[in-house]
């Protein structure tokens, strides 16, 4: 008789990891993979009385109990599609199929619907948190079928992170809202990352700072308003010494190129169709593409002349590079939020800001202390256009505002690359100038191609024949 509660195909890291963590939890958990070996080394490795392994796609099946959930923890794109399709003939109408990996969510709308027609139910649900989230508690944003997610809810919610009583996970919306949160979390995890290493330029090439002194001041902000799992990581990279060079720290012995596995790029270009403004999360993705350019930037750096700039730091320097960093994480969070707000009114998918925020909290790469004001913020405005007019984040970036201004043109000065925080001013400067130039753009656009535009003197839609002034 089938007694296992929930299955998962896939044993590599992130799946063998989310078994043990559901297995701690009391669920009895069906272990497959497509190479048995992989099944086998889990079993032997991790042995758990909870976990039991299986070596064919039927018996993993019968296990399971009525209706069947099975969750697959594979590659995104068409490995998935494999294994759906494999899947169907032995599912019954009512089973779940569950998609916890990076799935880009217009495959998960797609799948969502084709499973429909066929009576089974499918979960598309972002995990964020890495290895030690997955077998410790994740952030998790399960999308699909709402009245259907008390078959999944009671695993998800026991496995997740918890603050305090509180699991980091919620029901996001339906059919791809899920993967969508994940992917739109990922972004501001490129702007983040992308962030905190332009100030690290700016400390250690402008500051002169080295990775002893480095470390203690990335542990010092992690003690106040940029309390963060990043800036916790990234003080404790700054202390490790290299196991091979005892006298330096491994830092500076990893190659200065960065990889993307293409969630910040998604992001990027689902905001341009959406037509919102994410800058800071598209400077991230374009500076690891420059980072892997490695021949012709050694080849700029020979050839293109390094500005020279002697100003001597004042002693505000470290305290002014930290409020610049705070300001522009604001304003980050704040893009990737109106890309959400964008998102739930484009897909109908009526998002909770603030259920988004709170589970953000813990178990995922960008929790971060002041996503509990964010939730606050949301539970005061669930309407709110723009996180930057919330008063708590208005406030700060009026306060902060002076010093990412002052660190930017430094950083010009100095020719250090701060992609990132320029464009969190530029964001900020687009929006509290009266005048940004596109009445121009429309008489460009009207002169040259007849695109017609607007007046502010009297309603309606206008062309004008241009005259030729010069010839």
């Amino acid at each position: 008789m089938p007694e296992m509660d929930i299955g998962i195909i896939g044993m590599a890291v992130m799946g063998s990891n989310l078994a043990l963590n559901m297995a701690d939890h009391g669920f009895k958990v069906a272990a497959y993979n497509r190479t048995a070996n992989l099944t086998r080394e889990v079993i032997k490795n991790t042995p758990h009385k909870n976990l039991e392994g299986f070596y064919s796609m039927q018996e993993f099946l019968h296990s399971l109990k009525s209706p069947r959930r099975v969750m697959l923890m594979i590659k995104a794109g068409k490995p998935v599609d494999s294994v759906i399709e494999e899947l169907i003939p032995q599912l019954d109408k009512g089973d779940i199929v569950i998609d916890g990996g990076n799935s880009f969510f217009e495959d998960t709308i797609r799948r969502y619907s084709y499973l429909k027609e066929k009576g089974i139910n499918y979960f598309g649900v972002g995990i964020s948190g890495g290895e030690k989230g997955a077998r410790f508690g994740p952030s998790i944003m399960p999308g699909g079928n709402k009245d259907l997610y008390k078959h999944v809810q009671p695993v998800f919610e026991a496995i997740s992170a918890h603050v305090g009583e509180e699991p980091c996970c919620t029901y996001i919306g339906d059919n791809g809202a899920g993967h969508y949160v994940k992917m739109v979390h990922n972004g501001i995890e490129y702007a983040d990352m992308q962030l905190i290493a332009e100030t690290y330029l700016l400390l250690r090439h402008v500051g002169g700072f080295d990775n002893k002194k480095l470390s203690e001041i990335f542990h010092e902000w992690n003690k106040g308003e940029l309390h963060s799992y990043l800036i916790g990581i990234t003080a404790d990279i700054f202390a490790e010494n290299d196991e091979n060079n005892q006298d330096g720290q491994l830092v500076d012995k990893i190659l200065d190129s960065a990889g993307q596995k293409g969630t910040g790029r998604w992001t990027s270009i689902q905001a341009l169709k959406q037509g919102v403004d994410i800058s800071m999360i598209t400077a991230a993705c374009n500076t690891r593409v420059l980072s892997n350019l490695r021949e012709e930037r050694k080849k700029a750096s020979a050839e293109i002349k390094a500005p020279v700039y002697d100003k001597k730091m004042s002693d505000s320097f470290i305290e002014e590079v930290r409020k610049s960093l705070y300001a522009a994480k604001i304003i980050a969070y704040a893009q990737g939020f109106s890309l959400y707000n964008s998102a739930s009114k484009e897909y109908g998918w009526d998002l909770d800001f603030g259920k988004i925020a709170s589970i953000f909290r813990a178990g995922c790469i960008i929790q971060a202390e002041f996503l509990n004001k964010i939730t606050e913020a949301y539970g005061k405005n669930k309407n709110l256009p723009n996180l930057m007019f919330d008063k708590f984040f208005l406030e700060n970036i009026n306060e902060n505002q002076s010093s990412l201004r002052n660190i930017i043109c430094l950083a010009i000065n100095k020719g250090i690359p701060v992609p990132a925080l320029s464009n969190a001013l530029q964001y900020l400067d687009a929006h509290r100038s009266p005048q940004i130039g596109a009445n121009l753009i429309q008489a460009q656009r009207d002169y040259f191609g007849a695109h017609t535009y607007e007046r502010t003197d009297k309603e309606g839609v206008f062309h004008h024949e241009w005259q030729e002034h010069y010839k």
